[in-house]
């Protein structure tokens, strides 16, 4: 009985890391839309998130079963509460690339970047895709090194995001407010996905060691975490 319990955990790792490729795939794909004005990169978002949010149904479906039916503890326990949060967080990831498709989609035919903010919103899509397939591997692998390096890599969005407001305030914008607020959502979207790789990786931190995953200033303490946000 314990045996096919630890394999319903193992089938529940796989769909959960797969969950978090998707949601990578997804910004990916939405990015292509928002950089480059692709249509049907935007219509494919649409699609493929609803397979992401039927798969993410199906995994919280099963961990309430496993809650119910087998009453974890321990380590086993967590791997079972953690991943109702991982399945939360990498919907939401999903999302969020939704919107930035829907923005995309918006202004087309036309390109919804200017020239002037396009290399930094270049940027900001090659970190989320990247930091997006880190999050697949620490959840895949399970490994706390992976998990502080997708912490690290929500540090250079946030220095992208700082430098987005800088350009869009700045004396040199030229495009109105209309735009700049059009932008200042996109940004918003990417830096929301990347918080969410974050909850992720602590998520995957505290399964592994019973540890909050904390910042360089913030005290270490056992214990989950609060749900994420939108």
């Amino acid at each position: 009985m314990r045996n096919e319990f630890h394999q319903s955990l193992d089938a529940l790792s796989v769909d959960l890391a797969d969950m978090c490729g998707r949601a990578a795939e997804l910004v990916r794909i939405a990015s292509t839309a928002l950089l480059e004005a692709d249509r049907e990169s935007a219509d494919r978002v649409t699609f493929d998130l609803k397979r992401l949010t039927r798969l993410g149904n199906a995994v919280q479906d099963r961990t309430y079963g496993l809650l119910a039916l087998q009453a974890p503890v321990a380590r086993d326990l967590r791997t079972v509460v953690t991943a109702l949060y991982i399945a939360a967080d990498a919907d939401r990831m999903g999302g969020l690339a939704a919107h930035i498709a829907r923005t995309a989609r918006q202004r087309m035919p036309e390109r919804a970047i200017p020239d002037e903010v396009y290399p930094l919103f270049a940027d900001m899509a090659q970190v989320a895709t990247e930091l997006g397939d880190l999050v697949r591997r620490t959840v895949d692998s399970g490994d706390p090194g992976l998990a502080q390096q997708v912490c690290d890599g929500d540090e250079r969005m946030n220095d992208l995001h700082r430098e987005l407001f800088a350009q869009l305030i700045g004396p040199h914008w030229q495009h109105g407010p209309l735009v700049a607020a059009d932008l200042v959502l996109v940004g918003r979207f990417y830096e929301r996905f990347a918080d969410h790789g974050v909850e992720i990786a602590r998520s995957v931190y505290f399964r592994v060691t019973g540890e909050q995953l904390c910042g360089p200033n913030e005290p270490r303490v056992p214990g989950p975490r609060s749900p994420a946000g939108a």
